[in-house]
């Protein structure tokens, strides 16, 4: 997945982290309906209740029976847990709201109308209750365990600690040792999963949860799993939800035809389990199978299972059969919106092409079939492409052979570098392909963030400052625990960091041990190698040894910035003041005294572009368009920016260089007429005709007001190319924008009397 880079995360860094971390693809709404818990069974309950609660966790068909009765107790809050066991939420939550009122002290009333909204979706107002429990009774083990799971169904780094707390207030509570057991497992611990899940077991020999995740283990380690799930069936044999947990935790590591194979199963032993069949359809869909993700989808729909997972994909589904168009190549799949088709393809078919070329000769692999590739305009429908839900920060994620992305067009100018997003995704692609999808995260998420650079040294976001922060305060993860900085964060950039990490990683092994080692990895991995198998294996070091080398080797290279980055920060405040009040000489000389202690920063407010302003108040035009060629080379990609270091470079004579400026700008946004326009004069004067066709041509299909003039300029590149029949297509287009065009008319004449004379001869 490929993340926002920093100038993005201002005001979107909880969110990003939180979506980062969910290539779970849903895993909040996968748990909705009960597939990783049954209700907990309390001593503090009614009898009414407990039986209730019993029948269902052992698959009684009485269950239904049992709540429907409890639903017309003249007690509201055992006629609240009859109306939520039926699933009739809104009376489920009248009924608590006036039990609440009639027991405002009551704690474990608010803890069970609090784990209502939870499997309503509704998390925040499950922690507001667990709170309002948590002052009535601190040491409340429900309520803990309550923020435990609303933190860990965000994927918050802290759920691990209040489920410790709920343990600590009820050594008893199975269901928080089954979710210490599951937060374990996502992180990619299994030995540390087993130990919780056993530990579950000790407490109550028919901890549901504690099985199924036991027999994940087992299964994703390609074993029959056939011991813990013969207990699960022998508790309750309708227990579909142990299915479900697997394809949980399948989809999580990238294994999505197993994950659906086991929401498959899941279904085929409970069909009414909307939650799976939710999963199903949103995991078919991204794999192009959307005629039966629909019916899966519409399902749960006519069910009264409405959760925004399953509104917002229909709704894609529609958006997709509407506004979609596809181009196929032997090798690709390339889907784009209509409105922008024309003026993308060339551009993005180009990348994918080149992409794929240079890691099929790097990896030494070849994808088997075509790969797809899926560029969407709207990022709110790019969201509920890869998770079904808003907030997702990220600008491209990858499904096996299938990578979805955010449009050029998709964000703000300069705050997307698509080509860059495009490279990182399919790096994936091979390396899942070529692992066969079992590969930890820090590394195939680190070695696409190398590959950014290493396609350009200009691509690839930067030394961010969060980074530089981690850095000091001694934030960086030990490698055997990397993963865990992707999936349960423990402060808010913690998800950027680990990205930041993980290429700094890949980079630290190719330039001690050569790319052949990063490449042998792969194949350590694919071997079903483990982190710590396959740095033993390849580096011939213990995970231990390797930090003792690798964190030194990080520090001093990037000393410079980290012990500077205070003072750094303080004096680029004044720089821009000093900015602001037009202060050009000391802009230059300030600005020049601290450019190159941070020189990755090209962010807004960068020190390039206050030195070229400074000289260009100046007239000094040299030394303004050398800040912006730094800036540019180092990968700064404000459009203005750029813009203005190509007119520099043009007015000194430097048309090729400005032509390379104006083509990293296309990398980074496409939708700007001027820069298309320039672009193409350039590559005229340069006799680069197939550059001047493409850009005549996205002038044309951006809509340009001049169609008469892109219609004879593209005319004269395919005189160019001696594409003659072209040529005289495009001129008598020019005339007919603008009959009176006299150019045209002539070009007409001209290229009449070529093919004339081609006749004859």
């Amino acid at each position: 997945m490929k993340l926002e880079s920093s100038r993005l995360q201002t005001a979107k860094l909880q969110t990003a982290l939180f979506v980062a971390a969910l290539l779970s693809v849903g895993f909040f709404l996968a748990r909705q309906g009960g597939l990783f818990r049954p209700k907990p069974v309390s001593a503090q309950m009614p009898s009414q209740v407990l039986q209730c609660e019993n029948l269902r966790k052992h698959g009684d068909p009485g269950t239904k029976t049992c709540y429907q009765a409890l639903s017309t107790s003249k007690d509201l809050a055992i006629r609240a847990e009859g109306l939520w066991g039926i699933r009739d939420y809104q009376g489920a939550n009248n009924n608590f709201r006036d039990a609440v009122k009639a027991r405002p002290k009551d704690a474990n009333l608010k803890v069970r109308w609090g784990r209502m909204f939870i499997e309503y979706s509704q998390p925040a107002d499950a922690a507001e209750l667990f709170k309002e429990a948590l002052d009535i009774d601190e040491n409340n083990a429900k309520a803990l365990y309550g923020m435990a799971l609303v933190s860990s169904e965000a994927f918050e780094g802290n759920a691990a600690e209040f489920a410790e707390k709920a343990l600590k207030a009820d050594p008893n509570l199975v269901e928080a040792r089954e979710l210490l057991a599951r937060i374990a497992l996502e992180d990619n611990h299994p030995e540390k999963a087993v130990e919780e899940a056993k530990k579950a077991l000790d407490t109550s020999g028919e901890a549901l949860d504690a099985l199924s995740i036991l027999a994940t283990v087992d299964w994703l380690d390609d074993k029959p799993g056939k011991e813990w799930i013969d207990r699960v069936f022998k508790i309750n044999p309708m227990y579909a939800e142990a299915y479900a947990t697997a394809g949980h935790f399948f989809v999580i590591n990238r294994r999505y035809d197993e994950g659906i194979d086991y929401y498959r199963k899941s279904l085929e032993l409970k069909p009414d389990l909307w939650s799976a069949r939710a999963e199903l359809g949103v995991n078919l869909m991204r794999f192009g199978k959307n005629d039966e993700a629909r019916m899966h989808l519409e399902q749960c729909f006519n069910a009264n299972y409405s959760s925004p997972l399953v509104r917002n994909t229909l709704k894609l589904l529609d958006s997709i059969d509407k506004n979609v168009v596809t181009f196929t190549t032997p090798t690709t799949i390339l889907k784009l919106d209509k409105k922008e088709a024309a003026l993308l393809r060339p551009y993005v078919q180009a990348e994918l092409d080149r992409a794929m070329a240079t890691y099929e000769k790097k990896y030494k692999f070849k994808i088997p079939g075509q790969v797809q590739l899926e560029v969407y305009p709207n990022h709110p429908d790019f969201e509920v492409r890869t998770m079904g839900l808003p907030g997702l920060g990220a600008l491209g994620v990858t499904f096996g052979t299938v990578v979805a992305m955010d449009s050029p067009s998709g964000r703000p100018p300069g705050q997307f570098h698509w080509a860059s997003t495009l490279w990182h995704e399919f790096s994936h692609v091979y390396v899942l392909s070529m692992t066969n999808h079992r590969v930890p995260r820090w590394f195939t998420e680190g070695l696409a963030v190398y590959e950014e650079t290493a396609a350009s040294p200009d691509w690839g976001d930067r030394l961010d400052p969060p980074s530089i922060m981690a850095m000091k305060d001694k934030k960086l993860l030990p490698i055997a625990d990397l993963d865990r900085g992707f999936i349960h964060p423990t402060y808010p950039q913690q998800v950027i960091v680990s990205y930041f990490q993980g290429g700094q990683v890949i980079t630290f092994i190719a330039e001690k041990w050569g790319y052949d080692k990063v490449l042998a990895m792969i194949h350590a991995f694919a071997d079903k190698k483990d982190t710590v198998e396959a740095i033993e294996q390849e580096l011939k070091l213990k995970p231990e040894e390797f930090d003792k080398q690798f964190f030194p080797w990080i520090e001093a290279k990037y000393k410079k910035q980290v012990e500077g980055f205070e003072s750094w920060t303080e004096k680029l405040k004044l720089l821009s003041q000093k900015a602001k009040g037009k202060e050009w000489d000391d802009v230059i000389k300030e600005g020049t005294a601290i450019r190159d202690l941070y020189p990755d920063f090209v962010e807004t407010g960068d020190v390039y572009e206050f030195l070229a302003s400074a000289y260009l108040a100046k007239e000094d035009k040299a030394h303004a368009m050398a800040e912006l060629e730094r800036y540019s080379t180092i990968g700064g990609r404000s459009p203005g920016a750029l813009k203005q270091l190509a007119d520099l470079q043009t007015e000194a004579g430097k048309k090729r260089e400005a032509a390379a400026t104006l083509e990293r700008l296309n990398l980074i946004y496409l939708e700007d007429e001027p820069s298309h326009q320039k672009l193409a004069n350039l590559y005229a004067d340069l006799k680069n005709s197939n550059g001047a066709i493409r850009e005549n041509q996205a002038l044309l299909d951006l809509g340009t007001i001049d169609k008469a003039g892109a219609h004879y300029r593209l005319a004269r590149a395919f005189q160019a190319a001696n594409r003659l029949d072209e040529a005289l297509d495009e001129a008598y287009a020019a005339m007919e924008a603008a009959p009176g065009y006299v150019e045209a008319g002539r070009l007409v004449r001209e290229l009449d009397a070529k093919q004339k004379q081609n006749v004859k001869q």
